[in-house]
């Protein structure tokens, strides 16, 4: 395996392109199976278009100066090194350490340093509140590559795309998805073009992400479909990928196989927004070929699958195939209210396919139902009341706190609801900070609920 800095097959007069995955400025972060599974595909397009590349990730945990780490352990996760930088302007009361988290400094600048200067650079963004690390990252690329046009896309910069412009010190802002543009970008800023080698209507021509730029593949991320039916108040997955795009199950099982048979991979990992939705002509015979493909592996669902999308024939074929972490969005048990955030499902759909997830042989450890806390005028009494009815259908309430996101309906509710000024930054709107309490910060709070979601009974 390749180290971070490498560049991939040089060809003379061809561009050189950096992409860089970068730093997190929060007060925790931990890697549950996150990667930049954007980035990683446009690295894979360029590459099968012939361009030059190199891969920097900044949350790199398998550098090859960080102590080693086992990449197989707790299915490929792991915490991020970390380094204890001061707390952003405007936070001052939240008692905790705030940390850059990622390789160190010193780590970056030798990985810049040690590759040709490149021609355009490309970063991706993540969480809204992450924009510092994102700011900082660029600030070191600026001291070392001081003429590279630096393009900035992914999440904080289709969310937050007029901040992003004043703040981020990118050269170049882009929203929505890189296929779209990246080419026309790099012949804009580079004069070197290229046509498009597969139709982007597609998802099945689209390359596998390139993972095998990483100095260790732990697990691998699957997007298996893009879009979702739904259009929850609190989701801005429908700002983000407007159009529903779905592969075929032949090309999911395909890359499966690849990531397997050639690099050992066993966890996989999937991103969809709506794995279960239409299950007949979609999951059902990609779960089936998995099955038959007798492979030892095993599925994460760290984005949740939808709960209407379990049957009994789904929660057989999904234990069957080797799901291990099965997440749920349930989001809220007060039902009577539940049209204030979305209209994914009823109290009995939601006991009726745990009673089939256990039913096929899962045990309540492996099935996590989402609650979401600090929500705008959420009362810890109605959280409390959620997670023991969580418990007793046999699933295990797992905790996510509501983070305000622009561009979704309930975006208005957290600006009036909360403490800070979410407009004015999106520092402000990072959900460890609770911020839609109108009150100070309650740790004694937080918890009680996390204690309530760890008691057995």
């Amino acid at each position: 395996m390749q180290n971070s800095g490498t560049i991939f097959d040089l060809k003379p007069d061809t561009p050189h392109i950096l992409l860089i995955n970068p730093w997190i400025h929060d007060f925790a972060a931990y890697d549950f199976w996150a990667k930049p599974l954007g980035l990683l595909s446009l690295a894979s397009m360029l590459r099968y278009h012939g361009f030059n590349i190199s891969y920097i990730d900044c949350l790199d945990r398998f550098h090859h100066q960080a102590p080693p780490v086992d990449p197989h352990a707790r299915f490929g996760r792991g915490p991020y090194l970390k380094t204890r930088i001061p707390k952003p302007h405007g936070l001052p009361d939240i008692p905790r350490h705030f940390s850059r988290y990622g390789i160190k400094k010193a780590w970056f600048n030798k990985d810049l340093l040690s590759i040709k200067p490149p021609d355009l650079v490309l970063m991706t963004s993540m969480m809204t509140y992450w924009y510092p690390g994102v700011k900082e990252t660029i600030a070191s690329v600026r001291k070392i590559f001081s003429s590279a046009t630096i393009v900035l896309g992914g999440i904080y910069a289709t969310l937050c795309n007029e901040h992003a412009k004043r703040h981020s010190g990118a050269d170049v802002i882009e929203t929505g998805a890189g296929e779209g543009f990246i080419l026309d970008r790099i012949a804009e800023h580079t004069g070197y073009s290229v046509s498009l080698k597969y139709d982007p209507a597609d998802f099945d021509a689209y390359p596998f992400p390139a993972y095998d730029l990483q100095q260790k593949i732990a697990y691998v991320p699957l997007m298996t479909s893009k879009g979702c039916p739904f259009s929850c108040k609190y989701c801005a997955s429908r700002f983000l990928n407007p159009d529903r795009m779905v592969r075929s199950p032949e090309s999911v099982i395909e890359e499966v196989k690849y990531w397997h048979g050639r690099f050992g991979v066993q966890d996989f990992v999937f991103y969809d927004d709506a794995l279960l939705v239409d299950a007949k002509k979609h999951a059902v015979p990609m779960l089936e070929a998995i099955i038959h493909s007798d492979l030892d592996i095993r599925f994460h669902t760290p984005n949740a699958v939808h709960i209407r999308g379990i049957s009994r024939q789904t929660a057989r074929l999904m234990f069957r195939a080797g799901f291990k972490t099965l997440r749920l969005g349930l989001e809220t048990t007060s039902f009577d209210t539940r049209d204030e955030l979305d209209a994914k499902v009823t109290a009995q759909e939601f006991k009726q396919a745990v009673a089939w997830l256990r039913e096929a042989g899962f045990h309540q450890d492996m099935i996590g139902a989402y609650l979401l806390a600090g929500l705008p005028g959420q009362e810890p009494a109605d959280i409390e009341g959620s997670i023991d009815i969580v418990r007793q259908t046999g699933a295990m309430p797992v905790l996510a706190y509501y983070t305000p996101i622009p561009h979704t309906a309930l975006w208005s509710a957290a600006v009036k609801s909360s403490r800070y000024d979410l407009e004015s930054d999106p520092v402000f709107t990072n959900n460890a900070v609770l911020p839609c309490q109108k009150e100070p910060f309650s740790w004694e709070t937080l918890s009680r609920l996390k204690h309530l979601t760890s008691v057995h009974p």
